[in-house]
């Protein structure tokens, strides 16, 4: 099977394992170092396929085979111990049998850095994720970087279990509750990973040292271990069922809270966490084995992969793109309105551009009140240890405000977030081109307006550029780069550039209503709310999408977003495209009622109707079931996706799912968007075709 698993994976990137024997300090004696390496710089980590994993083993073999060694350490080119196993080759895998293989294998492998005849020492220098953290776990002693980052056991969040060891030895070394949160909660809450000093906070590792001369200081420290100078305490697990269980639990809850059991992945992770109390690691291994099993061979996983290649590789190369060349420097920003998305854009600018961010507004009170918002945020940084206080009185420095736009004349990139009307935006911008230099690139926050119109009576319509970034622009990572119809190669360059260095993932957009993500969730909500003003309960209509495991339902999403927000974009649609998007009078009701919503909160967190809401509603009598609103919300969402394509607003449907992975935070085991339509037969259903090949973001069994 092993030579099957070597015919799946026919273009690994084939992770070397080099050994070396060096001499220990303090005469602790001859160690072999083994060192993965792929060969590629730390943009392209190391991975573990078959092949890899076979050259790990005969490392490992030789290691405990050269006379005189007294240890084993395991370590990653610099920055990167491993990311974790080959998903591109997993995607690849047509049989149950080859699934299972291949957590057999790397099981085999990884559990000879458990069962050797000398102690093992991980050495984790940088990103250790999946079974990369997994080779950590199996061996004896663990060091890690006080400056590494991304560490953790994601696979839940791309439809997985920790299936190489980490499902019994993680709750085993800290704990069920410990390894409930790493294993389950951090997975689903955006795949949040662990640095150098949480990871041994957590008990994962047993020291954190620096990062400057971390492998020196590894060696020592595996040395003094070695003499009996250092001793290895590592606290005791509660093992008791009711501790255990109770953090199986919080988990399932905090599953069933974010997916409504719509993917398998985090309640199998949870039964393998459950089952590690009493299972022998053998027992714990080989359920480990059959869940891979499992899972490998579902969509989700599929999905899930898909997804995931498109956020690490074609947000990376937006399509469409010119060339990069192209792009003008960026040495001062302006930024037009000082409100509270003007001031979360001017900190991510200054953070990241690290130039003069500059902030203007009607008058003083207003620019004090969010160049202060800016300086506040800085403090908060500083106080928490992620800002230097050089760093922090740098970036206070670089912001400032003023209610004249001629302190733009020297910026080479200025993007307004005025009030969402198009004569004010067009106002603003003739009022900058009077001031700014004719390079200068003029960008739009615009949710839903036409760039081309608000350029149309510039002198240079080409330097307008729409840059939609999303709320809130510190946690979602998205930016819908908007062509409009003059937009010149160079200005796109460098909105791209830009958009790049503020860490953000571009998707290049046509000029149409409301993009993407806006048209998508507009036409989705739509649907919902044109189902509970005709006449279904409104618990029904909100809950209807459960099965798919949103982040959040459509009317607290409308919350989110604000009514008055969601009924403007709703108008523009309506006004472009007045047959598929009606505007619900309910929602002109409770915007004129100044409602933040349709749902109170009790004080356990619970949406309820209360009465003043109740009588602004006024409902039909035609009641639908969930299963029927959620048939016809998926159907509208798959017809208006039909028409973005044939329309052009993006060059394919990958796009429109990197557009809502990114943008809307859509889980991963959906791949987006497109892929479900496609599994569930919507897509079909409602527009004759599927949006993807069969064989991309799904199974195809041999």
């Amino acid at each position: 099977m092993t030579t099957d698993l070597a015919t799946v994976f026919p273009d690994e990137v084939v992770t070397t394992s080099h050994v070396r024997f060096v001499e220990l300090p303090l005469g602790a004696g001859k160690a072999a170092l083994i060192t993965l390496d792929n060969g590629h710089d730390h943009t392209k980590p190391n991975t573990l396929g078959p092949a890899t994993l076979l050259g790990l083993e005969k490392a490992i073999d030789t290691a405990y085979a050269e006379p005189g060694v007294v240890a084993v350490a395991v370590t990653g080119k610099p920055f990167i111990l491993a990311a974790g196993a080959d998903l591109k080759g997993m995607a690849l895998v047509t049989e149950r049998s080859q699934a299972v293989a291949l957590g057999q294998l790397g099981h085999r492998v990884f559990g000879k850095l458990a069962d050797g005849p000398v102690p093992t020492f991980a050495l984790i220098n940088g990103l250790a994720l999946g079974g990369g953290l997994e080779i950590a776990l199996h061996c004896t002693y663990r060091t890690v970087s006080k400056a590494a980052q991304g560490i953790a056991l994601p696979e839940v969040f791309l439809g997985l279990v920790p299936g190489w060891g980490g499902a019994w030895l993680l709750p085993n070394l800290i704990g069920a509750d410990r390894a409930v949160t790493v294993i389950v909660e951090n997975a689903l809450n955006q795949n949040r990973m662990l640095r150098g000093p949480q990871v041994a906070e957590l008990g994962i590792a047993d020291v954190t040292l620096d990062g400057a001369d971390f492998l020196e200081r590894s060696l020592h420290w595996a040395a003094q271990v070695l003499r009996g100078d250092v001793e290895v305490s590592r606290p005791d697990v509660d093992r008791s069922e009711a501790a255990w269980e109770a953090a199986v639990a919080r988990g399932r809850a905090a599953a069933d809270g974010r997916l409504h059991g719509a993917t398998p992945a985090p309640y199998r992770a949870l039964e393998l966490i459950s089952a590690a109390r009493t299972a022998t690691r053998e027992e714990g291994f080989a359920a480990e084995d059959e869940a891979l099993g499992d899972l490998i061979m579902g969509d989700d996983l599929r999905a899930g992969v898909y997804a995931f290649d498109l956020t690490q590789r074609r947000a990376k190369r937006p399509a469409g793109a010119p060339d990069k060349a192209l792009a003008r420097p960026v040495t001062k920003v302006g930024i037009v309105g000082a409100g509270l998305m003007a001031s979360q854009l001017a900190l991510l600018f200054v953070r990241r551009l690290e130039v003069p961010v500059v902030l203007t507004d009607l008058d003083s009170e207003r620019v004090e009140k969010g160049v202060g918002w800016v300086h506040a945020e800085i403090d908060k940084l500083a106080a928490k240890g992620r800002l230097s206080p050089d760093a922090r009185n740098r970036l206070t420095a670089l912001v400032s405000g003023s209610t004249d736009k001629a302190v733009f004349a020297d910026a080479d990139f200025v993007i307004e977030a005025v009030f969402e009307e198009m004569k004010v935006k067009q106002q603003v911008f003739a009022e900058l081109e009077a001031v700014v230099s004719p390079e200068c690139v003029l960008a739009t926050n615009t949710s839903s307006l036409s760039v081309t119109e608000m350029a149309s009576g510039l002198q240079h319509p080409e330097r307008v550029v729409g840059f939609h970034f999303f709320n809130p622009v510190a946690v979602l990572p998205l930016v819908e780069v908007v062509r409009a119809g003059a937009t010149d190669d160079a200005t796109l360059a460098t909105a791209l550039a830009v958009g790049k260095t503020l860490k953000k993932s571009c998707v290049l957009v046509k000029d149409a209503p409301a993009f993407v993500v806006n048209r998508v969730l507009t036409r989705f909500i739509g649907e919902i709310t044109r189902a509970a003003d005709e006449g279904t309960p409104l618990e029904v209509a909100d809950n209807a999408l459960a099965p798919l495991g949103l982040p959040m339902t459509p009317f607290v999403l409308l919350q989110l977003v604000g009514p008055a927000v969601a009924l403007h974009v709703a108008e523009t649609l309506h006004d472009a495209y007045p047959d598929r998007f009606p505007v619900s009078e309910n929602l002109r009701r409770l915007v004129a009622a100044g409602k933040p919503g349709i749902w109170s909160w009790n004080e356990q967190g619970k949406p309820y109707l209360d009465d003043a809401t109740a009588a602004l509603f006024e409902q039909g009598d035609v009641v639908l079931t969930a299963d029927e609103v959620r048939e016809r919300a998926l159907a509208a969402v798959a017809q208006e996706i039909r028409l973005m394509l044939d329309e052009g607003v993006v060059a394919e449907a990958q796009d429109i799912d990197l557009c809502m992975l990114l943008g809307a935070g859509w889980p991963f085991h959906l791949g987006g968007i497109t892929p479900y339509l496609d599994r569930s037969g919507v897509a079909e259903r409602a527009t004759g075709r599927r949006f993807l090949p069969p064989g991309v973001a799904s199974v195809v069994r041999s």
